[in-house]
């Protein structure tokens, strides 16, 4: 059970760390988020934390599209972080959430000028999509949220109602997950994970520019299919009926993790199930996650090397 969370500049007991019913973003949805993943290692006895300055420049990316103003440096969220999962002590699989908010304790629309403010905790966390080695999959009727409308490559609060929207259909309709097309009518991504397909022998999966979270767990496989697996992959758009005519495909990110697609719209893709290759990329990811290959060990951090975290928040806690 989560004990503890970084707020208002240091880390306190998870109850302490309440905002107000009057709060801007509960209003109006002026935040932004991040999702990161840490991985027990039993052999090790080390618990590593996936990526963080990478999802951490994301983060203040993101933050900065909504206006916010922090003296925040990646570095520093890291090793906050760090200090987090350390003190709560996981010897198990844990999900991080950074939230960025607006609060200066009366609602109020605009975005400049306004009290912002960062918040961290950690969780144990398993499978976003339980039937991820096989998930039922269906073309959603809702569109995604096009970014001259909300911006794509953040993950601002207000723009998951469009994936709230999205995922509820789908379950209740019998599926999994859902495959959401951008305004164009060319595949974008799932509700809350990018997409990718094999065809062919050939990983295709849909460019930045069609309204898709830019995906840190994306870009690491692109890179894990091209340089360990050998294969090619091609980011261009995708239409609808090629969904249907896949040999494989699955969503990934840092929730979903790798999952694979068995029917998209009641049509089966291959066998059924997990794909050969989405079965090697998941094994390997796996691997890489949890420090067991020396090549990608700079993608991760582990929590018990914390030496500046201290220091780092005392001085975001001191007047």
């Amino acid at each position: 059970m989560t004990k503890l969370a970084y707020f208002e500049g240091r880390i306190v007991p998870i109850a302490e760390a309440n905002v107000s019913i009057r709060c801007n973003t509960l209003h109006y949805g002026t935040g932004c988020f991040g999702g990161l993943r840490a991985y027990w290692n039993e052999e090790h006895k080390q618990l590593y934390a996936f990526r963080l300055l990478d999802h951490y420049r994301r983060f203040l990316d993101s933050a900065r599209l909504l206006l916010c103003k922090f003296e925040f440096t990646p570095e520093q969220l890291r090793d906050i972080t760090l200090e987090l999962l350390h003190r709560e002590g996981w010897r198990e699989d844990v999900y991080i959430r950074p939230l960025a908010y607006k609060d200066d304790g009366i609602f109020r629309l605009w975005l400049h000028d306004a009290a912002d403010k960062v918040a961290i905790f950690t969780q144990p966390y398993g499978k976003y999509i339980s039937a991820d080695a096989g998930a039922k999959v269906c073309v959603s009727s809702w569109r995604r949220v096009d970014d001259t409308a909300i911006p794509a490559r953040g993950k601002v609060n207000g723009a998951y109602v469009n994936s709230a929207l999205i995922k509820s259909e789908a379950m209740l309709n019998g599926f999994d997950e859902a495959i959401v097309l951008n305004q164009d009518g060319h595949v974008s991504e799932g509700s809350a994970a990018n997409f990718m397909m094999v065809r062919n022998g050939t990983v295709i999966t849909s460019p930045v520019t069609s309204n898709i979270l830019e995906g840190i767990t994306r870009r690491s496989l692109i890179t894990l299919l091209r340089e360990e697996l050998g294969l090619t992959v091609i980011e261009r758009e995708i239409d609808r009926s090629e969904l249907y005519l896949a040999d494989e495909a699955f969503l990934c990110g840092t929730g979903v993790q790798i999952a694979a697609i068995a029917s998209i719209d009641h049509r089966v893709l291959g066998q059924g199930g997990t794909g050969p290759v989405t079965q090697q990329l998941r094994d390997l990811y796996f691997r890489v996650l949890r420090g067991e290959v020396a090549k990608y060990m700079d993608w991760l951090s582990p929590v018990l090397s914390t030496e500046n975290a201290l220091q780092v928040l005392a001085a975001k806690s001191s007047p």
